[in-house]
């Protein structure tokens, strides 16, 4: 966790920044908060302006983080980079200057076909990031994107647009995929996915993990470099949580898979703190102090992701929750179950359930994320109602006999707030709902029943689970409690520990999901296969084997 030598010295600053405004003031001056929780404010306009840096200065390249593109619409798409010429330095090694940055978008990869250019530029207040929205653009079309500073050129990134809304789509492939500690293994998986013939990806949280990675990279165990100190802490501040991204960003197979794919993401509780809930942190710290930390955790967040300016947060506060729709074939509701839920009952870990966990006030959305979903569902015309999101949905007990015990940190914890999220489901006429989940670094293939204590009630709708990239090292096929679990829970129909992610094909007629496992992730090159291939029929939902 923290290191002894810098934590004090870390925590004070944020404790000192949580004294001087305290919480109510926290929440409402959000430009001074900004300034403190990020130690730089928003960019400036005019003389106050920072300088600008001559492109044709910059002696590094500065596109070592790659390209990424995501939130695919219609008639857009955003694009995405930093310049960090040294990434593993606060500032990426460049001064605290803004530097133009030229984009091209075209329709061929060798850009003899180019449709839209531009400049944007990289400010300093936000890590030399850029966020490029790239619009008027065909629908359902594949694009490749670059940019270029001074006399560099950065890889090449491809994307798509998402088809016409009133497009009669009849097929679709997605994958999902999350959890990804650098210090358990090798992204292996995403060197693999990065050749798959995907319309888009989904991560469904855990980006990174704040915990420390040592000079050896953790179970990579390096003997070819060495990684350095500023690694071997837990993420407190911005500067931490960027120089985290940068680490992660460095990998080749991540690096890889943004280019090939455009990406829909959505964080769940390691891109700011394990198992936080709102402005509950894990541990006990002032609530001020917490709100500080997860103010500069969102800010880096949305600085290295390929997300658009309503995402852009303010605060400690950050709207994540959108939607996005693929023609009338399928419909995205991307979910937020962190920031505002509730405090997990009973302590939060595995628990008897009971009065707290089942109070109806319980929420794991909030309520007015919950009636937008439901509220979009009313309006859907779409064949597929797609909910990316966080933990696991169905109910999943740890063992067959009375005395089971429930996860109080996923949808278990919040049986009310679950049985209201089917109930708008059913008023609105949903008939084909499928959940894509992440967190719990196994793949798991789930129906969603009416009535979970009851396996003869209807099944609703078809979860499926997204194993780990590298969270949870190796794996396996068959854990230990693989058949306690089966035995508890007679909805699930799929469960396997190994690392990977899955893919799923959506027609007019039915989906198929794919399980993509790698069989180890502690040394880089394993080999992929499918572990399990399953069938899901339009207006007949449910998981059959392929």
């Amino acid at each position: 966790m923290i290191q002894p030598s810098d934590a004090p010295e870390r925590s004070e600053e944020l404790r000192a920044a949580a004294r001087h405004f305290g919480r109510r003031r926290f929440l409402t001056v959000t430009g001074a908060a900004a300034a403190l929780a990020f130690a730089t404010g928003l960019p400036a306009a005019g003389v106050a302006a920072a300088a600008e840096l001559d492109g044709r200065r910059v002696a590094e390249d500065p596109f070592t983080l790659g390209v990424a593109s995501g939130d695919p619409l219609p008639g857009s798409v955003l694009l995405w980079t930093r310049l960090a010429p040294r990434p593993f330095e606060p500032d990426g090694g460049l001064p605290a200057h803004r530097v133009s940055v030229h984009w091209e978008l075209a329709h061929d990869e060798r850009f003899t076909r180019v449709v839209r250019r531009g400049r944007a530029t990289a400010h300093p207040e936000f890590g030399h990031t850029v966020h490029v929205e790239a619009e008027h653009l065909d629908p359902g079309r594949t694009f490749f994107y670059r940019f270029r500073v001074g006399d560099w050129t950065s890889p090449v990134g491809r994307t798509r647009t998402a088809p016409a809304p009133w497009a009669r789509t009849t097929a679709l492939t997605l994958a999902a995929v999350s959890c990804q500690a650098y210090h358990d293994g090798y992204f292996t998986a995403y060197g693999h996915l990065a050749r798959e013939d995907v319309d888009v990806v989904f991560h469904l949280g855990d980006y990174l993990y704040e915990y420390a990675v040592d000079a050896t990279g953790g179970a990579r165990a390096y003997t070819d470099r060495t990684l350095p100190a500023v690694f071997d802490r837990e993420t407190l501040t911005l500067d931490d949580y960027r120089l985290r991204y940068a680490l992660y960003k460095t990998d080749p197979d991540l690096r890889a898979a943004h280019a090939a794919h455009p990406f829909v993401v959505t964080w769940d509780d390691h891109e700011t703190e394990n198992n936080y809930a709102g402005g509950v942190p894990e541990n006990s710290v002032p609530p001020e102090e917490f709100l500080l930390r997860r103010a500069a955790a969102y800010r880096a967040y949305w600085e290295h992701q390929p997300l658009r300016a309503p995402q852009r947060p303010q605060g400690p506060d950050m709207r994540l929750y959108r939607r996005l729709s693929f023609g009338r074939l399928a419909q995205f509701d991307i979910l937020d179950t962190r920031q505002y839920r509730s405090d997990q009952a009973y302590g939060d870990g595995w628990r008897v359930p009971g009065p707290e966990s089942e109070n109806p006030a319980r929420t794991l959305t909030g309520a007015t994320q919950e009636r937008w979903l439901l509220d979009g569902w009313r309006r859907s015309r779409a064949r597929w109602n797609v909910l990316p999101q966080q933990v696991v949905f169905a109910e999943r007990r740890d063992r067959p006999t009375p005395d089971f015990l429930l996860s109080m940190d996923s949808w278990d914890g919040y049986p009310a707030s679950r049985q209201r999220i089917l109930a708008g489901a059913e008023a609105a006429g949903v008939e084909n709902l499928m959940v894509l989940t992440g967190d719990v670094h196994v793949g798991y293939g789930l129906d969603i029943k009416a009535d979970f204590r009851d396996p003869a009630s209807r099944t609703v709708g078809t979860e499926i689970v997204a194993t780990s990239i590298s969270s949870g090292r190796n794996g396996a096929e068959r854990p230990a409690n693989h058949a306690r679990l089966h035995q508890a829970n007679p909805h699930l129909r799929f469960y396997d520990g190994r690392r990977g992610y899955v893919t799923v094909a959506l027609g007019e007629d039915g989906a198929r999901a794919d399980f993509r496992t790698v069989p180890y992730v502690t040394t880089p090159g394993a080999p992929v296969a499918t572990a399990a291939s399953f069938v899901t029929e339009a207006g007949d939902p449910g998981l059959k084997p392929a």
